[in-house]
């Protein structure tokens, strides 16, 4: 009886040492913190652009060949308060302008 003790005892032994082994080879090396305020100073740097394009009083094409411009989010809330007045001509109104925004552009032939 206590060579299959001491059989399986040596076979969780085994196991345990595999399980550890794997372990630190798996693990992830830490990100350091040269590597934390680089992403932390990028973080800052997205949020500020961020900011500037949402909440500024500037308007820029977003797409000028389909004919869509960047609004400010004030103006956008504005517009679609007017729009929604009636709200199934509203839907249609703003189906019809994504799908301008997203048509994809029929392939080009070369017969």
């Amino acid at each position: 009886m206590n060579i299959y003790v001491i059989a399986v005892l040596g076979a969780m032994l085994i196991v345990a040492a595999l399980v550890w082994v794997m372990r630190t080879y798996t693990m992830p090396q830490d990100l350091g913190a040269e590597r934390a305020t680089y992403r932390a100073k990028n973080l800052v740097e997205l949020r500020a652009a961020n900011q500037e394009i949402l909440y500024s009083g500037n308007y820029a094409w977003q797409d000028a060949k389909k004919g869509m411009v960047r609004l400010p989010i004030s103006r956008a809330k504005e517009l679609m308060l007017q729009i929604y007045r009636d709200p199934a001509n509203g839907r249609t109104n703003i189906i019809g302008r994504e799908e301008k925004l997203t048509a994809v552009p029929p392939p080009i032939s070369l017969e």
